[in-house]
């Protein structure tokens, strides 16, 4: 069996930045085992399948290790294959998935997702978090991840975080955030638990940072920037029960999957 796989830089305008993703496109559904299998020997932090289903494409997200329920910067590699290279004449694209409906836009060079908000709210902060981000945050609140709100910029470029002891939490994963310097807030995104240490640019996790800082700065378009080791910014706008994350995305490779005898 052959499957056509591309792997895109997401929330980046040049290849080596933002966040890689490898995306196949499917006629048919794999087994579940084996997209698991692909996602583990890519080793990239997320692998994104879609096929066709009612007139839009079903898509699933994996990491290393598991199945996920949201990705952003997969989703928006898998919109830039379908909008520039498989179907170059379309503007919009709809997904369907475990989160719910999905659509993306293109205007010239930027794709903007239509994703749920996930506001956080306040809950217990578990000793293991403190220890393990090796940092000590102003707020801790939660959505599907923890939620940790820095003081400053440098606070969150700081952090060396213990992943033994982050995996160990019960959520998703951990967002570390403070407002930016330059841009209106900046994060970094560690999920050890699910395969990823820290994740390069998360898309879905500013699904609970739009409305936070949208809140906090009473703006609805912000502009935003995770500062992990390769970076990347994302072009924000808070919907109300919806938000707008954008950005460009790069191609870095096309090449073929042989599976199977």
């Amino acid at each position: 069996m052959e499957i056509t796989m591309y792997q895109v830089d997401a929330f980046a305008s040049e290849v080596f930045t933002g966040n890689p993703a490898a995306v196949c496109p499917l006629r048919e559904w794999l087994p579940e085992d084996l997209m698991q299998s692909i996602a583990r020997e890519n080793n990239l932090s997320e692998t994104a399948f879609f096929a066709p289903e009612d007139g839009m494409f079903r898509i699933r997200w994996f990491t290393p290790d598991a199945e996920v329920d949201l990705c952003g910067h997969a989703t928006l590699a898998s919109a830039y294959v379908i909008l520039t290279i498989m179907e170059p004449s379309r503007t919009r694209v709809g997904f369907l998935s475990r989160s719910g409906p999905l659509g993306v836009a293109r205007t010239g060079d930027l794709f903007a997702m239509d994703f749920p908000a996930q506001p956080p709210a306040a809950c217990e902060t578990p000793a293991q978090l403190l220890s393990g981000l090796g940092g000590q945050p102003e707020t801790v609140l939660c959505s599907q991840d923890y939620f940790a709100v820095f003081a400053c910029e440098e606070d969150v470029l700081n952090l060396t975080p213990d992943m033994n002891q982050l995996a160990g939490l019960g959520l998703r994963g951990v967002i570390a955030t403070a407002p930016g310097k330059e841009a209106d807030f900046v994060s970094r995104f560690f999920a050890p638990g699910i395969g990823v240490p820290e994740d390069p640019v998360t898309g879905s996790a500013h699904c609970a940072l739009i409305p936070y800082w949208s809140k906090r700065l009473e703006k609805k378009d912000l502009y935003a920037r995770q500062v992990s080791r390769r970076g990347g910014e994302l072009f924000c706008r808070d919907l109300g029960g919806r938000v707008e994350i954008s950005g460009r995305a790069a191609l870095y490779m096309r090449g073929t999957i042989f599976v199977g005898p």
